[in-house]
């Protein structure tokens, strides 16, 4: 049998094992898929056992995508080391391969909402490995990026990474209202009770706003919707990105269609 899985920390509101068993069932494949949650301390140590035990593939989420980048023994594509982040690993016979999926799910999710990117004013929230990536694939499709961060030089290294503008949070009352896209990329929201992320009286029908958090509707998505902005959930960045790696794991088209049914019902049954 192979054996898939994900690392985290948290890892318990992981939807990937339910997404990724639903389509190795539906492609046949003898494997399955679990979480496991690890801290990034011990990431490197998690890696190689994972190669020892002979895994096939794994995925990373917080807070370990940039991490896996300081490890010699694994080696990222062109893509994951130009933005900096790697959220999906490949078993070779030559070694670990590293591989960032994040930004094309993205893409896809917003381009399934309607979204137009080109020429858009792009305002992301967050500098870790989800803002990297996202902040790379819309700035390659022509998006004028800001990035705004509780770690002011966080943002201000990725932004010029991406030849963006960097900001603190305590900008965002003048950065929200100017921007056509808005995209948390943090964490905030996956619990309820989590604070506001921003005053939704900012928010208005001219925009979109996207949150990557996938587990619930999160609070700023509720003051999207009331404000008449188009409101795009987690859900589908989080299903192309896992199609992505799938395929790159098996090398077989993946079940799109199976991994979005197999996360809404997981969410309905919560």
């Amino acid at each position: 049998m192979k054996i898939f899985g994900i690392f985290g920390d948290p890892i318990e509101h992981s939807l990937s094992p339910a997404m990724q068993n639903a389509a190795l069932r539906a492609l046949g494949e003898d494997a399955c898929y679990h979480p496991f949650c690890v801290a990034q301390e011990d990431l490197e140590d998690a890696l190689l056992g994972a190669a020892a035990m002979g895994f096939c593939g794994l995925n990373l989420t917080i807070p370990l995508k940039e991490k896996a980048l300081e490890f010699d023994f694994l080696q990222p594509d062109p893509l994951a080391q130009a933005i900096g982040a790697v959220n999906t690993v490949a078993f070779r016979s030559q070694g670990l391969a590293g591989y960032n999926t994040d930004g094309w799910g993205a893409l896809l999710a917003l381009r399934d909402a309607g979204v137009e990117i080109k020429g858009k004013s792009v305002l992301i929230i967050g500098a870790g490995g989800g803002a990297r990536a996202i902040a790379y694939t819309l700035q390659q499709e022509g998006a004028e990026i800001s990035i705004a961060n509780r770690s002011l030089k966080r943002a201000e290294d990725l932004a010029a990474c991406v030849g963006a503008g960097g900001f603190s949070l305590h900008e965002l009352e003048k950065l929200v209202p100017s921007a056509n896209i808005i995209i948390n990329c943090t964490s905030v929201g996956m619990r309820a009770g989590d604070p506001r992320l921003l005053d939704g009286g900012l928010l208005h029908s001219r925009q979109a706003v996207f949150d990557i958090v996938y587990n619930r509707e999160t609070e700023l998505l509720q003051d999207a919707r009331a404000a008449g902005a188009v409101a795009v959930d987690g859900v589908m960045m989080l299903v192309y990105q896992g199609a992505k790696a799938l395929e790159i794991w098996t090398g077989k088209k993946a079940p799109v269609d199976v991994m979005e049914r197999a996360v809404r019902e997981a969410l309905a049954a919560r």
